[in-house]
């Protein structure tokens, strides 16, 4: 047997015969031409007849995925469309006088180093985008069209990477799983498989050979393994592990369209976290009652060095306000700083980072940034039940300053006739002790309370809750949070406002019996977790 360790990027396990995938792509030549002009034809039929497989492919994306992930295939076709992408590869031509095949196998690396191209985000997280653009229009200059990767049974397909044209088109009833070489886990491969439900470990690199063609592979998307030929032992246990799984699954899919309700009638709301457009469609199969956090920062570590615009935050911010319909949808501006830095926005080098630059403190020193924010939320808001939240508050003064500032955001958009609720609630996190002891004086300035019991957690124990060295002092459980959770919950009920708790200990199932009992009225979890909490909530007497 041969262990082979990867990332994982979808759970479950899959079982199988060992298939390459074999990309049908003729061997690319270096061929100098006289009539350049008829090459930069080529390439723009080419352009556009992958511009044509493209809205194919998306329309079967948004019935095999969700329309939040075929969004994945629309941006391919921007940078197609973009005229600085034609600009470049039409320039490579004229100036190398080669053939278009070539340049533009070639050009790939060139355009994802590209100042003009960076600077659009097209390179940062999306680099499988670029490269499947590319081995689409070599695909059709070639005349090359099919990939093969077919066996007469279910197999578990092995590739040296996969592209998201390849993932979406997976067919499940003959795919069991799937193995690369290369890839990265957030990358929208790793999406797509997530969403397909296809157990994939990626990145094996070298070791995954292709000797290993046609032998019995175990994917355990799990724990990020792979077994060659296994032995009786592992083949047993992984089978059994997989057996679970499926069961587990079946039985809480049964739970959908059930209510979060306890044996003796307590009921609470199930929300989800998101960070991207791509966790939206999650959210929707998850059958939770809305989205209780939108990590808006998420927004920002996706764009290398490249700030989003307000527009584009607001197209994603609208995707989630009108997935949900009349749910509601809780967007927290941007807590940047801490564990969670963005490359676009330099907040300097900090000592201790978790108690320094970050939250609201970011978005007062950079107003522009505060106000784009804000922009985005309530412009989202005209399309579907927002809330906005304001993260890590400390006094009662950054809420009303919050507050004015919001109210100018808001006389901005009515002097420029943009429509956006004028009434939309708003929330503060309660992250710091201060927030805790302030808990009643905020009750009567905002509209809804959300406990993040991470940060709360290490601040109130003054421990970094990411130290390998402090990690046997960290305790999610210790007396005094579990006091603050009750007496924060008791200080915003008497106010007559909701809470909800939106941290790990929200999925905690030990927890979830305590926080229907102190009177906790929405637990905000992942997607994947929402049927699972469902359950617990069930079984409660």
């Amino acid at each position: 047997m041969i262990t082979l360790t990867g990332k994982k990027i979808s759970e479950g396990v899959a079982i199988g015969k060992l298939a390459f995938y074999k990309r049908d792509i003729k061997e690319i030549k270096r061929i100098y031409v006289k009539d350049v002009e008829k090459e930069i034809q080529r390439f723009q039929r080419a352009k556009e007849k992958a511009v044509s497989e493209l809205k194919v492919l998306y329309d079967l994306s948004i019935r095999e995925v969700g329309e939040a992930n075929a969004a994945i295939f629309e941006m391919q076709q921007e940078i197609l469309e973009d005229p600085d992408f034609n600009d470049k590869i039409s320039s490579l031509i004229l100036e190398e006088k080669l053939n278009v095949e070539y340049i533009v196998q070639e050009s790939v690396d060139i355009l994802l180093n590209d100042k003009e191209f960076q600077k659009k985000g097209y390179n940062k997280g999306h680099e499988g985008d670029v490269r499947d653009i590319a081995i689409r229009l070599i695909r059709i200059l070639s005349r090359s069209f099919k990939d093969k990767m077919f066996m007469d049974e279910p197999f578990v397909l092995a590739a040296g990477e996969l592209y998201p044209s390849d993932t979406v088109q997976l067919d499940k009833t003959k795919v069991l799983g799937f193995v690369t070489m290369y890839g990265a886990i957030n990358s929208h491969t790793a999406v797509l498989a997530r969403t397909k439900g296809i157990p994939a470990v990626i990145g094996l690199g070298e070791v995954l050979k292709k000797d290993y063609e046609g032998k019995t592979i175990i994917v355990d998307g799990y724990e990020g393994k792979v077994y060659i030929e296994p032995d009786y032992s592992t083949l047993t246990k992984m089978k059994e592990r997989r057996d679970a799984g499926v069961h587990q699954v079946r039985n809480l899919e049964r739970l959908k369209g059930k209510e979060n309700v306890t044996q003796s009638g307590q009921k609470i709301d199930i929300f989800a976290n998101v960070g991207t457009r791509e966790d939206i469609e999650n959210v929707l199969r998850s059958d939770a009652g809305g989205i209780g956090l939108f990590r808006s920062e998420f927004l920002y570590m996706e764009t290398g060095n490249r700030i989003p615009t307000e527009d584009q935050i607001f197209q994603v911010y609208r995707l989630a306000a009108e997935s949900m319909g009349n749910n509601r949808v809780v967007i927290r501006v941007a807590d940047l700083g801490g564990d969670k830095m963005a490359q676009c926005i330099d907040l300097g080098r900090q000592e201790n980072p978790a108690i320094g630059f970050r939250g609201l403190r970011v978005m007062f020193e950079k107003e522009e940034l505060f106000l784009e924010q804000l922009r985005a939320i309530l412009r989202a808001s005209a399309f579907g039940n927002v809330a906005l939240l304001l993260p890590m508050i400390t006094s009662l003064e950054e809420v009303i300053r919050a507050k004015d500032t919001i109210e100018r955001v808001k006389r901005g958009l009515k002097s420029d006739k943009i429509p956006f609720n004028a009434s939309i609630p708003i929330g503060v996190m309660i992250e710091t002790p201060a927030a805790v002891m302030l808990s009643g004086e905020l009750a009567r300035e905002v509209d809804f309370f959300s406990i993040g019991t991470n940060d709360l957690t290490q601040l109130t124990l003054g421990l970094d809750r990411g130290s390998h060295r402090l990690s046997k002092y960290y305790n999610p459980y210790h007396p005094a949070l579990l006091k603050m959770i009750r007496i924060v919950t008791n200080n915003v009920h008497l106010e007559g406002k909701p809470i909800s708790v939106c941290g790990d200990l929200a999925a905690d199932l030990s927890m979830t019996e305590y926080f229907i009992q102190i009177g906790i009225d929405e637990l905000s979890v992942a997607p994947n977790q929402v049927l699972a909490l469902r359950k617990k909530i069930r079984d409660i007497q």
